[in-house]
């Protein structure tokens, strides 16, 4: 068998096509299709407002901008997460604050968040980390309880329920969302806020361009913005990857269950679970393994390809480190990316299990 890649989908499928006639529309920038993208997910998400803009970590960014952080201010991260969650708030001159996980699964711990909120916190960031649900409700009750405001990072939850139904992403005031390569669904680059907020969802559509609404007739600067726009062009492929949302979503789950099966009797590595039964899903799949390295090497041998998980955020000399947070230091030091993707083929998968087998 070749090599098994540790991520696999496809744009094979009227991507292109897409991308060509968005080209000659001569409506490269933000334009109507945009506008018919945003449409789309706000349909499918059930919200009332989506924002495309350039990544997810610009919909963070922009996020915390128009919820009002400022210089000094605090926000409560999770220790396991992809760094920008922690550079969204460091960029704006606030304090990232780090907050532990809890010891069976990687989301934020709702009894460290307890012990981490002070006077100068702002706003709290729950990850949705492979589409596990972070607690959001508790999440946001905690946040009505000190009267702070709550975005959710569900960069990898697109599709993800929790047990209410509801899709992980849109509870809070802000929701923010990765379109990048190795997502369920991918415009190469790019991202969106969902909000329930019509105030807030008009700042951000000005703030993404500016601080005005119409480039056209700008009329007079409202209020600070940059440019976060997105294109028409990743837009159109985004429609196109949106159409096989559902079947990639069935897929994964089926992949999921498939590793979970196999897996069970080995003693060598442990699936990180996801609650498929409750309605979470996310695009991979993640075990712990204490000889990481060795099994790298090792599935490496049989031209299986993994990730390593990248280090807890509190492993960045320049960020503060304001106390342990001993429960989440396995995930980094442990934790691994098997081959994953919606376009993995059940062969593929039996291949990964067997080489695991044969790891002593």
């Amino acid at each position: 068998m070749k090599k098994i890649s540790w991520w696999q989908t496809e744009f094979s499928t009227g991507e292109a096509e897409a991308a060509s006639a968005a080209i000659s529309s001569g409506r490269l920038s933000q334009g109507p299709i945009v506008a018919e993208f945003e449409n789309l997910l706000r349909d499918y998400l059930g919200v009332r407002n989506v924002i495309a803009t350039t990544s997810g970590s610009d919909a963070l960014l922009l996020s915390l901008w128009a919820a009002g952080v400022r210089p000094g201010d605090e926000v409560l991260v999770p220790n396991r997460t992809w760094i920008a969650t922690a550079h969204s708030v460091l960029l704006l001159g606030a304090v990232p604050v780090i907050v532990d996980t809890d010891s069976d699964r990687p989301v934020i711990s709702l009894v460290d968040l307890e012990r981490k909120v002070s006077e100068k916190t702002r706003v709290v960031i729950p990850v949705h980390m492979n589409g596990r649900d972070a607690h959001i409700d508790e999440v946001i009750k905690f946040g009505d309880r000190y009267k702070l405001k709550v975005i959710e990072d569900a960069a990898q939850a697109l599709g993800s329920r929790d047990l209410s139904g509801a899709f992980l992403g849109t509870k809070s005031l802000a929701g923010c969302f990765s379109l990048s390569v190795a997502k369920v669904i991918s415009s190469g680059q790019g991202g969106f806020i969902t909000s329930n907020d019509d105030e807030f969802a008009t700042r951000l559509r000005r703030m993404r361009t500016h601080g005005v609404e119409n480039v056209v007739e700008p009329g007079n600067w409202v209020q600070p913005g940059f440019n976060f726009r997105f294109t028409d062009v990743l837009a159109s492929i985004g429609i196109e990857q949106l159409k096989k949302l559902d079947s990639r979503l069935n897929r994964l789950r089926q992949i999921h269950q498939k590793y979970q099966s196999g897996l069970a009797s080995l003693t060598t590595v442990s699936l990180i679970d996801v609650h498929i039964g409750q309605g979470e899903i996310g695009p991979y799949i993640e075990v712990l393994c204490e000889n990481r390295s060795a099994l790298v090497a090792h599935l490496n041998d049989f031209g299986v390809e993994t990730r390593i998980f990248y280090p807890d955020v509190d492993q960045a000399d320049y960020l503060s480190r304001n106390s342990e947070n001993s429960r989440s230091e396995k995930f980094g030091q442990d934790g691994l990316y098997l081959p994953s993707g919606p376009s993995l083929t059940d062969e593929q998968v039996d291949f990964v299990i067997d080489a695991l087998s044969k790891f002593i």
